[in-house]
């Protein structure tokens, strides 16, 4: 029995599911359930095994670059600078706490899913009605449902009255589904399987029994959970970039580490322990130490930008991430659209209106097919049109705090709101009809009807619902003026027009009643109605987001939409978002019929996939990413939660999105809205940009002292111009003070108009590699320079290393405002004084700078002395060339460029 549990119960008749789980409709005994409880086990998802937190956390030390900073400790603890080796340690620590907290906030996706599932479960046992724990439910109990419950097993139907299910979490469809007990194909993907209720989707409407088909792992909720587990995360770009990076470095440092103890040794005759000394400050010069921690801060500085623009990191390196993004898979309800069902078009016996406006809004026209004002005649008509849908209508439209919300049916608000629009007051038109009794609306019948009295004796009924059922029961129309025989055909054209606009169609229609009627019944609307009109739906787009997706395409990011909804619906929403490709869309069923090489050859080209399942999105973003495409996926169900895991940065709604969307992402949408991630990859870009420019500040800075040091051996000094205390000092302190302001320059005007980067290329290209190499030379030449000077006038080794260190930082400080701009000009006042924050770095230096030169424990401690103030003449004077030399490098560079243009 255990293996009828994985059949397609959607096609096949419910005789044959009772006949497979050897049970009826009077469901199981007390004894049989027990049985099979001991053989399919609780109804629950497996919990995954705790991984342990000691290893995950020595986990975050495996990292070429945390393997040099932990080198240069230890070499400084072996120097007895612990003060130093201190700071080193803690940088180390600090970078390995935040990668531990980051990676268990991850681990918390299959919980969240776990709680979606049903507590109790009301279920038939020994032919008595009782309510036992949800896990204890097995394959082949009879489950009750009605309005409100959480499902608690997957059921396949077979007996229902008015059911509604809200599967949203499951296939992203925002409205209620309509089942039935009647099978459907076994191709059908989950949003069309009408006769199944699955684990965790929740019953808004109705009541019903079903037959439990599947429980714990095998229910669809719980193949999603495996899907999460089996997901495997994959890594930034910038980690990528980075421990490459790191390698290249550490290769780099050692190897003219060891050609200069080499050299000393055999060249210059230096004694092994002098050499290995001058070879270990070397390294220390050359290792960036402040590095791991100027990312860490430039990342996090930019995770609070995002949340001021509603973007929510979860784990910090998708920060930058964000800014390599070239495919965004948005799903289109809630994030594309606005989740507020719209009126769009209303079609009477001879005109099709439009209405302009969005969501639940009031403001907002009807326009007349010529798009002028409408003739009296016409309004008369619409008046009673809208009349009908406001008195036949549950739902109620509320105003508070500038925000219209809608209590009820989305389609029923969206019809008070189009009356709004009208003009008419539907408080004051509910006054002055009175509903007198009710027919609700029921899946099986496919409709419903008032009946409603004037207070001046007249009554009428009036009756919307689906257009073939509305239709069947009307014999005439109403023109406007006066009824006539229904013209059926052109009812039918009209809905045909509707449908591939992605519409989703309602009928209106009324008939006179006895003024002394007080019921309604099924016998009363069977015939000889009315028709009125025709209400054509949408879920229209965001503004903002038709928007955002052209800068999207204008920064080289193509958008693709990945909803449950139908095809026509996503269709229509294609090409009023402008989508690239908004033609071609590909079905669930279609990606199933394809083999995985087929779809990989079309998947960049589509850009709109309808009717899909969890494992659609989950093997698009797979395909996606072969293609060496980095991925934004997302969604707010938690069908959504693997595709998000594996996406490249997972994004959840926050407003909307269920818990375990929101565990399995790296970012979460405050506002659930489109245009919030293209302000993020903004964002990303920008944070990746200062990123560059911190790195290209720094390095110049470690190559500076680097053959500082080198220059010395090769010329045979027995002093070296840098001690290794002084050299950390720069590196630690002063680097990291200065390259810190970097990370809060503004965006670059061009940062949304420039395609995505290449992740495949080093984050130091041939360019940055001689500006990094051409700017270390210059700090050399002046830091060693006026080192040869000052001792050269006969001033004492403290002096000249005083003076070589403050020229060293000098040098940083007019760097730093080449580095605000990698090619563009800094000689402009508004670039000039764009960041603040770099002036703030250059006193907050200035100042530390002063005491490191004068105050005494400072000279205790790094071996400095007094200067007086024409040495710091010289010093500014020699350390502002590389200001002037750099500008003129970047002149050249932009007038090569222009000229291969």
């Amino acid at each position: 029995m255990p293996a009828a549990a994985g059949r397609n119960w959607h096609g096949l008749e419910i005789q044959y599911a009772f006949d497979s789980f050897k049970t009826t409709a009077g469901g199981l005994t007390t004894e049989e359930a027990a049985r099979r409880l001991a053989d399919f086990g609780p109804n629950r998802l497996p919990e995954a095994r705790a991984g342990n937190p000691l290893l995950r956390f020595l986990h975050q030390f495996h990292n070429v670059l945390i393997y040099v900073l932990i080198a240069a400790g230890l070499v400084t603890a072996l120097l007895e600078h612990w003060v130093d080796a201190g700071v080193i340690f803690a940088v180390v620590i600090l970078n390995a706490l935040i990668g531990f907290v980051q990676e268990g906030k991850a681990e918390s996706a299959l919980k969240a899913i776990q709680q979606m599932l049903s507590i109790n479960a009301m279920v038939l046992r020994d032919g008595r009605k009782t309510l036992i724990p949800a896990e204890e439910l097995v394959p082949g109990d009879v489950v009750f449902l009605q309005s409100g419950d959480k499902v608690p097993a997957d059921l396949r139907l077979f007996q229902v009255k008015g059911l509604q299910v809200q599967e949203a979490a499951l296939t992203g469809e925002s409205l209620a589904v309509e089942k039935t007990v009647d099978p459907v194909p076994e191709e059908a993907v989950v949003g069309d399987r009408r006769c199944m209720a699955y684990s965790g989707t929740l019953v808004t409407h109705g009541q019903a029994s079903g037959l439990v088909v599947a429980t714990g792992a095998d229910t669809e909720i719980g193949r999603i959970s495996v899907l999460v587990s089996k997901t495997e995360s994959v890594t930034t770009p910038l980690l990528r970039q980075m421990a490459q990076f790191g390698r290249w470095l550490t290769i780099v440092i050692l190897g003219i580490a060891a050609f200069t103890f080499a050299f000393g040794m055999l060249v210059r005759d230096y004694m092994a322990a002098e050499m290995f000394l001058a070879a270990v400050s070397l390294a220390v010069a050359a290792i960036p130490e402040g590095l791991p921690a100027i990312m860490t801060i430039t990342l996090a500085i930019g995770v609070e930008r995002m949340a001021r623009r509603n973007a929510i990191i979860r784990k910090l390196p998708a920060v930058e991430t964000l800014g390599a993004v070239s495919i965004i898979c948005s799903d289109k309800t809630g994030t594309l659209t606005r989740n507020e069902m719209t009126v769009r078009t209303i079609s009477t016996a001879s005109k099709l209106f439009q209405l302009t406006g969005t969501g639940y809004d009031p403001h907002g026209g009807i326009l007349s097919p010529d798009a002028g004002s409408l003739d009296t005649q016409d309004e008369a008509l619409l008046q009673q049109i809208l009349l009908a849908a406001i008195l036949c209508n549950d739902s109620v439209l509320e105003h508070s705090d500038d925000e219209w919300t809608v209590q009820g049916d989305p389609m029923e608000g969206a019809i008070l709101v189009a009356a709004m629009k009208s003009g008419l007051d539907i408080e004051v038109e509910k006054k002055r009809y009175p509903r007198t009794d009710l027919i609700p609306f029921d899946p099986e019948h496919r409709f419903m009807a008032t009946l409603n009295h004037s207070h001046t004796g007249t009554a009428f009924i009036y009756l919307k619902g689906a257009p073939e059922q509305v239709l069947e029961m009307c014999s005439g129309q109403n023109s406007g003026n006066g009824d006539q025989a229904l013209n059926k055909a052109y009812w039918l054209d009209r809905i045909e027009e509707m449908a591939p606009q992605g519409q989703r169609v309602l009928a209106i229609a009324y008939k006179p009643a006895a003024a002394r009627s007080s019921e309604l019944t099924f016998a009363d609307v069977e015939n000889d109605l009315i028709m009125l009109g025709l209400f054509g739906f949408i879920d229209p787009p965001r503004q903002e987001a038709i928007e955002a997706v052209q800068s999207c395409h204008r920064a080289g990011i193509r958008v693709k939409m990945i909803t449950g909804d139908h095809s026509a619906t996503a269709l229509a929403i294609a090409r009023q978002l402008k989508l690239r490709n908004m033609d071609k869309v590909l079905t669930g069923r279609e990606i199933d019929a394809m083999s995985e090489q087929e779809l990989r050859q079309q998947v960049q080209n589509i850009d709109v996939y309808a009717r899909v399942n969890p494992e659609h999105k989950l093997i698009l973003v797979r395909l996606l990413q072969q293609h060496g495409l980095i991925i934004i996926m997302t969604g707010d169900g938690v069908n959504d939660a693997p595709a998000l895991k594996r996406a490249d940065v997972g994004i959840a709604m926050g407003r909307n999105g269920t818990e375990a969307a929101k565990e399995a992402a790296e970012m979460v949408l405050a506002d659930d809205n489109f245009a919030s991630i293209t302000a993020a990859v903004e964002e990303g870009r920008t944070v990746y940009d200062n990123l560059k420019k911190a790195l290209l500040f720094i390095l110049p800075t470690n190559g500076g002292q680097a053959l500082i040091i080198l220059a010395a051996i090769m010329l045979g000094f027995h002093q070296m111009p840098l001690t290794p205390v002084q050299i950390l000092w720069v590196n630690m302190v002063i680097s990291v003070t200065l390259a810190l302001s970097l990370a809060f320059e503004p965006p670059e005007k061009n940062a949304m108009q420039r395609p995505p980067r290449d992740t495949s290329k080093p984050i130091l290209t041939v360019y940055l590699l001689w500006r990094i190499t051409f700017v270390s030379i210059i700090l050399m030449g002046g830091t060693f320079g006026l080192f040869l000077w000052d001792t050269g006038q006969g001033a004492s080794i403290e002096h000249a290393r005083t003076v070589a260190v403050n020229t060293l930082v000098m040098f940083q400080v007019f760097y730093l405002l080449n580095s605000r701009y990698i090619t563009t000009s800094i000689f402009n006042w508004e670039r000039f004084t764009g960041n603040p924050y770099v002036l703030i770095a250059i006193t907050v230096l200035i100042i530390l700078q002063i005491g490191f030169t004068y105050l005494a424990p400072m000279q205790a401690m790094f071996g400095t002395t007094a200067i007086d103030f024409f040495t710091w003449v010289r010093i500014v004077a020699v350390s502002s060339l590389v200001l002037f030399l750099v500008e003129l490098e970047k002149y050249i560079v932009r007038r090569k460029a222009s000229e291969y243009r």
